[in-house]
């Protein structure tokens, strides 16, 4: 189990994270959210060691987790952290660089295991090639990997898909968080995608003004956003009469005491998001079909 007990950081005398208390279980996913700037990635850096913390501890079961201060190489044999810029070998081939850390003296255990992980990530096809080769997705798809490769107990992972296109983002995140499942293996992600959050995440943090905002399940968050930065997380909102309305949760009915004027509709596949004055304010209401602008309509809450 993870524990982090009263984390408090500073960068340059400038407070990044006070006060951060939480814990993970093996096999647990965390995921972390929050505004560019708020401390996701130096929050994963700290857990990792690479930092000194100001006040606080982490622990890994037993193992107190600590900067470079009291260790000449950052890092711990049970944790690995993929950050956003790849450490990789660019002249040798994705299998090489997967099968980086792994004892040479069992070559088909190796040579399973780099297989077994190149499937995983969706790159079998691509296994000789060099890495410099690769596209950015490609490259972070490889990073992930070797990450795996000695099936650490812990994976830090920071915006782990971000560089991956839509094409493979799916399956491939689908992939990655089963694996973890499978192998029992912690995770915590700091991401800005509510997809790398819904599905698979069993906690959520909220980080905000250096602390944590909200703890809870993403269910519970999603179903009673408390802050406007928690709705806007996952998807667009509205506040009406001093509640958080979804964009989904607004209905076209016959009559009610809500009367928007359409401003214009965007389509977004298998329906319309309409923009629309409301009093004066803006909203935003889902509708299957697109509406003319300067049409008014009447809209019901539906929770």
């Amino acid at each position: 189990m993870l524990r982090v007990n009263q984390l408090t950081f500073s960068y340059h005398k400038k407070p990044v994270l006070a006060n951060i208390s939480f814990q993970v279980k093996p096999g647990e996913n965390l995921a972390i959210i929050g505004e560019s700037g708020c401390g996701k990635s130096t929050l994963l850096k700290l857990l990792y060691g690479e930092y000194d913390l100001d006040g606080g501890h982490i622990f890994w079961k037993e193992d107190e987790i600590l900067g470079p201060k009291y260790n000449l190489v950052v890092g711990y044999d049970f944790m690995k952290y993929v950050a956003q810029e790849f450490d990789l070998m660019p002249y040798t081939s994705v299998a090489e660089n997967i099968g980086k850390f792994l004892s040479n003296f069992f070559p088909e255990e190796k040579k399973e295991r780099t297989a077994e992980l190149l499937e995983v990530v969706e790159l079998t096809a691509f296994a000789k090639t060099k890495v410099k080769l690769l596209s950015g997705g490609q490259k972070q798809r490889v990073a992930i990997a070797r990450a795996l490769a000695k099936q650490p107990e812990i994976m830090l992972l920071d915006e782990p898909f971000s560089h991956i296109d839509n094409f493979k983002k799916q399956s491939l995140r689908r992939n990655v968080f089963q694996y973890l499942k499978k192998k029992n293996i912690s995770c915590i992600v700091a991401t800005h995608d509510k997809e790398d959050v819904l599905g698979f995440a069993d906690q959520m943090i909220v980080l905000s003004d250096h602390k944590i905002l909200e703890h809870n399940t993403p269910e519970k968050l999603f179903k009673s956003p408390k802050t406007p930065l928690i709705a806007s997380f996952f998807g667009e909102f509205n506040t009406i009469e001093g509640d958080l309305i979804y964009a989904h949760q607004l209905q076209v009915v016959n009559r009610s005491n809500l009367k928007a004027t359409i401003k214009r509709s965007y389509y977004k596949g298998h329906f319309y998001l309409v923009e629309a004055d409301l009093k004066g304010q803006t909203i935003f209401f889902e509708h299957d079909k697109t509406l003319m602008a300067s049409d008014e309509v009447y809209l019901e809450v539906n929770k």
